[in-house]
């Protein structure tokens, strides 16, 4: 079953398998190559029966090991041909099984929305340390000139969100759904003279985000809560959420939006920044539903625009980002790489390998699958913004954040 499954799909590159028994059978043709054993029979057939799910979980657990190459070459050439396979129509039954069932595995009400998140982000803050940039930015960087570190990358990105905001006076109320480690709200309240608030349900993120503005002297304009974007109220001129939507649901969007436009003034704005899918509605792959992101869905612009056009919110903009994130996890996976000895000492082997199949994986997808990144910019009434898109520009080039602090009470590694 496995070898009639890869001489369909395996047409760019070749990739050799290695059974238990030490023989060899190779599929494809031409660069890269790419070797996988095997360590016992069982895994074969396992493979073959649920591939999505049991490739990383062999990878994980030493019964896969990549010979020639590593894991990134492999899920790089799996990735492109599967890629071309779906386009012929080849994966279509396994496709529209999983999006037949996907809102069972999006089930995401509050309670359950916070286990969910523990589930990630509630991991050691050294392990973040390991990869991240300087501010736990854990999202996408935006690589404006050629030759930027990831730290320039990042803070390009906030300033980037910054000016679609139009912060064009001070004092104005932003709510940060999805907060993180508190960075971007931060450098909003320092840099952009805003008052802050910012929502998360990580644990560890709140802790952290509160020492942060306390540190920097910023509590008077920057303060952090645990709650559910459900359970807020009030009213804010701007609203940003930055890596947050992934996790609500299919389900849960006009929820969402009808409670973004609820706590948005009449001439607010509001930035969502997602990743997304170029082709079309689909599902979680179930490795990473079960492993790394319980609940998570990429969506389709087509799923957000209905929902945002239900809700009465009305589209100003819409940015695409294609290739920036694939870059962002390519440098998360070689300084993840680099600092592997570390990751050993907090977790273990099985732990390193879920990571490295993990971040490889993702950037493979972004590289030669369909997953962007969306920046979508909304208002409750047309004449909120400039007649042109002039002013974000001119902002961006004009703004520069100050700076960022050091994580607290955590020692820095690599």
């Amino acid at each position: 079953m496995l070898g009639q499954f890869l001489s369909r799909i395996v047409r760019r590159g070749t990739l050799t398998i290695v059974r238990p028994s030490g023989r060899q059978e190779s599929f494809g043709t031409g660069e890269p190559q790419v070797t996988v054993k095997f360590h016992d029979k069982r895994a074969m057939s396992e493979l073959a029966l649920n591939p999505d799910l049991k490739l990383g979980e062999l990878y994980m657990n030493g019964r896969l090991t990549v010979e020639n190459g590593d894991i990134a070459d492999l899920l790089s050439l799996l990735i492109t041909n599967l890629s071309k396979a779906k386009a012929t129509g080849l994966l279509r039954p396994l496709r529209t099984f999983r999006r037949m069932t996907r809102r069972l595995a999006q089930f995401n009400p509050a309670w359950r929305a916070k286990v969910h998140v523990a589930h990630h982000y509630d991991l050691s803050g050294k392990l973040y340390d390991l990869f991240l940039d300087r501010d736990r930015q854990y999202s996408c960087a935006y690589f404006s000139t050629p030759g930027e570190t990831l730290e320039e990358a990042q803070i390009a990105k906030k300033r980037h969100i910054a000016a679609k905001l139009s912060l064009d006076k001070p004092g104005l109320k932003v709510l940060d759904i999805g907060c993180g480690w508190g960075g971007l709200a931060l450098d909003l309240a320092r840099d952009c003279n805003a008052h802050v608030f910012g929502v998360t349900l990580s644990e560890n993120q709140i802790a952290v985000a509160r020492e942060r503005a306390q540190s920097a002297k910023l509590s008077d304009r920057c303060r952090f809560e645990l709650v559910d974007y459900r359970a807020l109220g009030g009213s804010y001129d701007r609203i940003v959420s930055v890596g947050m939507f992934e996790h609500v649901g299919v389900a849960y969007y006009p929820a969402f939006f009808a409670k973004a436009r609820e706590l948005l003034t009449d001439d607010g704005v509001m930035l969502l920044h997602t990743i997304g899918r170029t082709d079309g509605p689909g599902s979680t792959n179930p490795w990473i539903t079960k492993y790394i992101f319980p609940g998570g869905y990429v969506p389709a612009l087509s799923e957000v625009m209905q929902a945002v056009e239900e809700s009465g919110l009305i589209v100003t903009d819409v940015e695409v980002w294609r290739l920036h994130y694939a870059e962002t996890l390519k440098e998360w996976r070689r300084r993840f790489m680099a600092n592997r000895t570390e990751a050993m000492r907090l977790y273990d082997e099985r732990f390193c390998r879920m990571w490295e199949f993990y971040l490889a994986g993702s950037e493979m997808a972004f590289r030669h699958d369909s997953e962007v990144v969306f920046q979508i910019q909304l208002v409750k009434r047309q004449g909120a913004l400039p007649l042109t898109r002039d002013y974000m520009t001119d902002t961006e080039r004009t703004m520069r954040f100050a700076g960022v602090e050091r994580m607290p009470r955590e020692r820095r590694v690599g």
